[in-house]
């Protein structure tokens, strides 16, 4: 929950003015509700009125929305906007380390791309992970990096109070500004993906919708207090990335963290897109699934296929909006509460329903203006 979109939240508020305060607690609301959901889609209640878990993915809920009309398609669908996602996901961390790494050695005769380049070399060792036990405790590692840099720039912030004030918050919101916010404080939430693997490894799967309360209650709170004592500090000079704003002391060392926390993020999304992948061949040929050959080919292709992309595709931030507007709103928004809808229609209350309904048509609106928005960009940039 604690992504590289959070360091863009001080930029959204720039932009959103005290609306987007009010967003960054409306989209933890909303994304652990669609999260709830999702979970609810896996399972059924038996004669005996008990929950039994009779999904296990995504895919499983998709197939079983679509099967009267088209067998398989749902399924293929979720799984190539899953995978799309998660690639691009796993790129960004590339070119996020070719970034830092050049930012925080500008003396260095080695081009941005070399150094993602060189960033790649060090992920090498993710052909080799197998369970999700090693990504967790990686992804421990990488909010434990987060937390220092998160403190780093707060305490920085605090040393700043005595020139904070409310005046700097804007009134008057540009349109376009103000949707290119609102796509950083809901997509710095986003972990949908995710939810039914972590669900269904949990050694108690019945605490989860805690679970999902406390994390997005915590991660609301340091989003809202670090935005806004980011914000609150720098005002109209706040830059994309906040570390950006920082002394140059400082910024060294938080950059050098940053690039930790983004070796240490990309396992999660590259292992849960190889999981994805090995399932789809699982069903075709079972035995060619515990092929260590074939997990070493499709891990090590994967890998190749995020360095390809990020050496060789030009306007990479453009392509990667795009495509998040698409993917990111459908896996967060529109799919949970249109599969929420189809299972549970008979079960559900009227306000079930409605809060539905109204996510769903939130999810469709947010896809349809981040496309726009993405489109004229690309536009502008290929004349």
């Amino acid at each position: 929950l604690q992504g590289i979109f959070v360091l863009g939240l001080p930029y959204a508020l720039l932009h959103s003015g005290y609306s987007g305060l009010l967003l960054i607690v409306l989209a933890a609301a909303l994304c652990c509700y669609t999260g709830k959901i999702l979970i609810a889609c896996l399972y059924e209640e038996n004669e005996d009125g008990q929950l039994i878990r009779v999904r296990d993915t995504y895919e499983d809920i998709a197939n079983d929305c679509c099967k009267k009309l088209f067998p398989n398609l749902g399924g293929i669908v979720v799984n190539v906007t899953q995978v799309v996602e998660l690639i691009m996901t796993c790129i960004l961390y590339l070119v996020v380390s070719g970034n830092l790494l050049s930012h925080s050695f500008p003396y260095v005769p080695v081009t941005e791309k070399t150094w993602s380049v060189i960033a790649f070399v060090t992920l090498l060792p993710c052909i080799f992970i197998r369970t999700l036990k090693i990504v967790s405790k990686l992804s421990q590692l990488c909010s434990l990096v987060h937390f220092v840099i998160i403190f780093v720039v707060i305490t920085y912030c605090l040393t700043q109070m005595h020139q904070w004030s409310w005046a700097k918050f804007r009134l008057s919101l540009e349109f376009e500004d103000f949707l290119v916010s609102v796509g950083v404080i809901i997509f710095s939430y986003t972990s949908q993906i995710f939810l039914p693997t972590l669900e269904g490894n949990m050694n108690n799967p019945g605490e989860f919708r805690c679970m999902l309360n406390w994390t997005h209650f915590f991660a609301c709170i340091l989003k809202t207090t670090f935005a806004l004592t980011a914000f609150l500090t720098w005002g109209e000079k706040t830059k994309e990335v906040i570390t950006d704003n920082l002394p140059s002391f400082l910024e060294t060392l938080v950059n050098l963290c940053l690039l930790t926390k983004a070796l240490l993020s990309y396992p999660l999304p590259f292992f849960a897109a190889t999981e994805i992948v090995y399932s789809c061949i699982s069903k075709d040929n079972h035995s060619n699934y515990r092929s260590p050959l074939l997990a070493l080919t499709v891990r090590g292709s994967f890998l190749m296929l995020t360095l390809l992309m990020t050496m060789f595709t030009p306007h990479f931030a453009l392509l990667m909006g795009l495509s998040g507007s698409v993917t990111g709103a459908a896996m967060t928004f529109l799919l949970p509460s249109l599969f929420h809808l189809k299972l549970k229609w008979k079960k559900l209350s009227f306000l079930e329903k409605c809060a539905d309904i109204s996510v769903l048509i939130l999810g469709f609106l947010c896809s349809l203006a981040g496309i726009v928005c993405s489109i004229k960009g690309l536009l502008k940039v290929f004349g």
